[in-house]
C-alpha cells in the first residue's frame, strides 16, 4: 500500500479515517495517498506579492492607524487563504480498493466522489517535466458511460507506481473480483438455485415424433 500504515507517532495516518467511515465492511485500501506537495505551490506563488505588500503597508508608517489596518488585513488574507487551502490538502485523499477509486476532500462539509473500477476503460498517466523533477504526476480516467465527476486527478506522488498498482487492479489477472458488483462495492447476489425454474420452457402442441417421422404424437 502506498503510504505509511502508521504515521511517526505510532497514531493511524489521517487516510485512514475516511477509510474507515467510506470502505465497506471487508472492503481494503490498496492505494492511499495524499496529493503531493506541489499542489500548494502555485497558490503560494500567487500570495507572496500579495503578503509583501501588505506588510510593506503595515510597517511603512506604523502611526498611521488606516494604514496599518489595511496592511494588517491584507496580510490575514494572504495567511489565511493559503492556511485553507494547506487544509484542503491535507484532507484531501485518493484512496483505490479492489472495486473503486475514491476521492475525499473538503474540511467542513466532507465530499466523498468514486469511480467503479468496472467502468474504467483506459488509464492515462501524465509527467511534466517539473513533476518528473519533483516527483508526481497526473491520471486521467477514461470510462464508459456518461462522463464521470472523477476523471482526472492531479498531483499523485510517485505516479509511475501508483500507475503499476492501479493498472494491476485493472487489467491484471488480479482484479479481485472488480468486474463484478455494483457500483457501490457490493457484491452481487448468488443466483437462485433453489427454485428448480429453468429459463428452457416447453413448447405448447410440440409432443414426441411419430415412428414413422410423419409428424408428432
Amino acid at each position: 500500500m502506498t503510504g505509511p500504515a502508521r504515521s511517526g507517532d505510532g497514531r493511524p495516518p489521517r487516510w485512514a479515517k475516511d477509510a474507515a467511515k467510506y470502505l465497506l465492511p471487508g472492503e481494503e485500501a490498496v492505494v492511499a495517498t495524499r496529493r503531493h506537495w506541489a499542489v500548494l505551490l502555485e497558490p503560494a506563488a500567487k500570495r507572496l506579492p500579495v503578503l509583501a505588500v501588505g506588510v510593506w503597508v503595515l510597517t511603512l508608517d506604523p502611526e498611521n492607524r488606516v494604514g496599518s489596518a489595511v496592511g494588517a488585513l491584507v496580510v490575514l488574507w494572504a495567511l489565511g487563504s493559503f492556511a485553507l487551502r494547506a487544509g484542503e490538502w491535507w484532507m484531501r485523499h485518493f484512496i483505490v480498493t479492489r472495486r473503486r477509486v475514491l476521492l475525499t476532500s473538503g474540511i467542513i462539509a466532507r465530499t466523498v466522489t468514486l469511480l467503479p473500477l468496472r467502468r474504467i476503460t483506459d488509464l492515462t498517466w501524465k509527467e511534466t517535466l517539473l513533476g518528473q523533477l519533483l516527483g508526481y504526476g497526473t491520471f486521467r480516467f477514461e470510462s464508459a458511460g456518461q462522463q464521470q465527476a472523477l476523471s482526472q486527478i492531479t498531483y499523485l506522488p510517485r505516479a509511475d507506481r501508483l500507475y503499476h498498482q492501479v493498472s494491476a487492479l485493472l487489467f491484471g489477472s488480479d482484479r479481485g473480483g472488480a468486474a463484478s458488483g455494483d457500483d457501490e462495492g457490493n457484491a452481487e447476489p448468488p443466483a437462485d438455485r433453489g427454485s428448480g425454474r429453468h429459463d428452457t420452457q416447453p413448447i405448447h402442441g410440440a409432443g414426441p415424433l411419430r415412428e414413422d417421422g410423419r409428424g408428432r404424437v
